[in-house]
């Protein structure tokens, strides 16, 4: 389709926005509709399968989208992503089991995995480098408060209409911004290879890479929800580890081998686009340390409703607006991207201290709790950007959409395992705590439980602001002795002499 020209890409980039928002509802909204669900639904198989298939599908995807982006265009693609998107979530409001409800997740995350990445890579299309910071920022803030208000949003639809509008809300303005971008998204020059061209294009995806990252990808995420899917007792959680390593290894060996890589190893030789991706990852053990466990503290803890729970994540929402907006404005004004990733970390590590400190002396004080999590949403908020940004300004043109693709998987990833590793620690330090002779009998069964719960999330606290001590640590690798040709000159990367 022939794109319409337009005097200004804010249309399309609005339309960008909000296919961001629509992925980032899916990834929470279910949490306040899922008992509902488990009540209308009948169907054999675990209920978590809902969420996990989500997640499974929207990680695997990325780096796929990723490099069939840089080989067929990103229009396409994204285009692609939106119907997927679209089909998927009218399937799972059609949904008669729980059966279908996971098999239309699986679809729907097969196109929502491809917005966030496919969002950001098409922003550089639409803007001068000198505005690209800015407007990536609204995209990390549009995904920030999408996140935080899922809860609402689904407990709103359940109480008000039916579990099935949390997915059918999706279908109108899918459906428009697919109108939208297909008329107005500009195409590259792809169309305007000889056919020859165009034909090795397509034949140098790497689709065996592809499928081996996908197998490990798989098995390593379902290690991480092992003990909430019911999986045959003979699928262990070490026999997933194991062949999890055994299919990276192997998708290692052949990124090393093949003339055309999904994932270039090479990016990940540069100091920098390192640093981001390393960063990327502990923003995801970070945040998702912060929006799982917190909630089930007020709740099991403090006995806040789910809703009531929800409204007190709000700093964290707030301040990653805030934030991400703040630093596309600094990225615009060209303050060095390793100082303000610097500060971001400092923040994000005052926040867990916060909030170790609270459950400690005050750990019947959701509000104390809840203003712990401001100056970590202003981190969060400061280091979205910033992964972005970089990692397309230190990558070759011709590996653009991949090297945007993969902070983002990893940031997927690293939330993922980190949840699964917190959430193991933390049954364990319960465990102990209440085994303890007279643990039980020194009071109420619910406030020996609530007490242990506010001890292991001290410790778990504490892991998340380890990975976020590394991330700091990284930090020293954003600043290189000799930047790339544009790089100092957009501020993204500050020349020491």
């Amino acid at each position: 389709m022939k794109a319409l020209r337009t005097s200004s890409p804010l249309l399309p980039f609005a339309m960008l926005v909000l296919t961001l928002v629509l992925a980032a509802l899916d990834q929470t909204i279910l949490s306040t509709a899922l008992p509902v669900i488990s009540r209308e639904l009948p169907g054999a198989w675990p209920l978590a399968w809902v969420f996990s298939a989500y997640l499974l599908a929207a990680t695997v995807v990325i780096a796929l989208y990723g490099r069939l982006a840089d080989v067929l265009g990103k229009k396409p693609m994204l285009l692609l992503a939106i119907g997927l998107f679209l089909a998927g979530s009218l399937a799972c409001g059609a949904s008669q089991d729980v059966q279908q409800l996971v098999l239309a997740r699986t679809l729907q995350g097969a196109g929502g995995g491809g917005l966030m990445t496919l969002a950001m890579l098409t922003v550089p299309d639409l803007f001068a480098p000198e505005q690209r910071g800015r407007y990536q920022a609204l995209l990390g803030a549009a995904y920030g408060v999408s996140t935080m208000f899922g809860p609402l949003i689904g407990g709103a639809l359940v109480e008000h209409l039916s579990w099935h509008w949390a997915f059918w809300m999706n279908v109108p303005p899918a459906a428009l911004a697919w109108g939208v971008l297909a008329s107005t998204l500009p195409s590259k020059s792809s169309a305007a290879q000889p056919p020859a061209t165009q034909e090795r294009q397509r034949m140098s995806i790497d689709w065996l890479g592809a499928a081996l990252l996908t197998a490990a990808l798989v098995l390593l995420l379902l290690a991480t929800q092992q003990g909430q899917l019911n999986l045959p007792e003979r699928v262990s959680l070490w026999l997933l580890l194991a062949l999890g390593a055994m299919f990276t290894l192997a998708f290692v060996w052949r990124q090393k081998r093949v003339a055309h890589p999904l994932l270039p190893l090479s990016l990940f030789a540069r100091p920098a686009y390192a640093a981001v991706s390393f960063i990327g990852t502990a923003t995801g053990v970070a945040l998702y340390a912060a929006v799982v466990f917190l909630p089930q503290y007020l709740q099991i803890g403090l006995h806040l409703s789910p809703t009531g729970s929800a409204w007190h994540l709000l700093p964290l929402m707030a301040g990653i607006t805030l934030a991400a907006v703040t630093s596309g404005k600094l990225l615009r004004a060209q303050r060095p991207a390793a100082s303000i990733a610097r500060a971001a970390c400092m923040l994000m590590l005052l926040s867990f201290g916060l909030m170790a400190g609270v459950l400690h002396w005050l750990p019947a004080r959701p509000l104390a709790l809840s203003a712990a999590l401001l100056p970590l949403g202003l981190g969060l908020g400061l280091l979205f950007p910033i992964v972005t940004v970089v990692a397309q300004r230190v990558s070759p043109a011709q590996h653009m959409g991949i090297a945007t693709a993969a902070p983002v998987m990893l940031r997927s990833l690293g939330g993922a395992a980190g949840v699964a590793l917190l959430a193991a620690l933390l049954a364990h330090l319960m465990k102990r705590e209440l085994a303890a002779p007279g643990a039980l009998s020194r009071g109420a069964a619910a406030d020996a439980v609530a007490a242990a719960l506010a001890h292991g999330l001290q410790s778990v606290f504490g892991c998340a602001a380890a990975a976020v001590l590394l991330a700091l640590v990284a930090t020293n690798w954003l600043v290189q002795k000799q930047p790339r040709e544009g790089l100092a000159k957009n501020g993204l990367l500050k020349a020491t002499p």
